[in-house]
């Protein structure tokens, strides 16, 4: 039975050992995302402060597709499909920031917790300079998962808060179609893509 256990720790010490740079450069790449999408968050508050909403026009464009190819007693169901479809759309980057938010410390802790356990068994060894290097990694991970889920949180607020005046406005339209749907038609113009216009939306989260 000691043989067993002692095998059973030795293989979790290693699977912890081999987790080493993994979890380093998983914790390195959410860092450079969140950049990213902080870059992109960035580009979209100018064009939001210039009058663009590209969700929002998207739907026009599809709303005026919809309205004057489904007869009036289907309206309302293609509507919400309509509004389902654009909806998740929105909610893509969210998704991805939330994943953040909850990965980021878990992976910190890893990358906290497998330096530790390296260091420990370098103290035994009486080896105290990798000791140190180890414990400073440890830390290094913690205060850069912490922060990197704190700046995707802070991110994904105001995000959702966007996404949130989007689906109001969405919403607003489509009741406004489907009680008056000539007069969205007029305010349609149909020259553009609609699947482009998709292709951008997705480009900025």
């Amino acid at each position: 039975l000691m043989q067993i256990m002692v095998m059973t720790e030795g293989f979790l010490v290693t699977v912890a050992t081999l987790c080493y740079y993994p979890v380093k450069l998983g914790l390195v790449a959410m860092v450079l995302y969140v950049v990213l999408l902080a870059g992109n968050l960035l580009r979209e508050y100018l064009n939001r402060r210039q009058g663009e909403h590209p969700l929002i026009e998207t739907f026009r464009h599809k709303l005026g597709h919809v309205i004057q190819d489904t007869q009036q007693k289907y309206l309302d169901l293609e509507l919400e499909k309509l509004i389902q479809q654009t909806e998740h759309l929105a909610n893509t980057n969210i998704e991805r920031l939330r994943f953040i938010v909850r990965a980021a410390p878990g992976i910190g802790l890893m990358g906290t917790l497998i330096p530790m356990g390296i260091a420990l068994a370098a103290l035994a060894q009486g080896n105290m300079p990798e000791m140190a290097g180890m414990m400073v990694n440890a830390f290094n991970s913690a205060i850069v998962g912490l922060g990197t889920g704190v700046i995707a949180f802070a991110l994904a607020l105001v995000k959702e808060r966007w996404i949130n005046n989007d689906k109001n406005e969405i919403r607003y339209l489509a009741e406004l179609a489907s009680i008056d749907h000539t007069s969205i038609c007029s305010q349609t113009p149909l020259t553009s893509n609609p699947i482009n216009e998709t292709h951008a939306i997705e480009g900025s989260l």
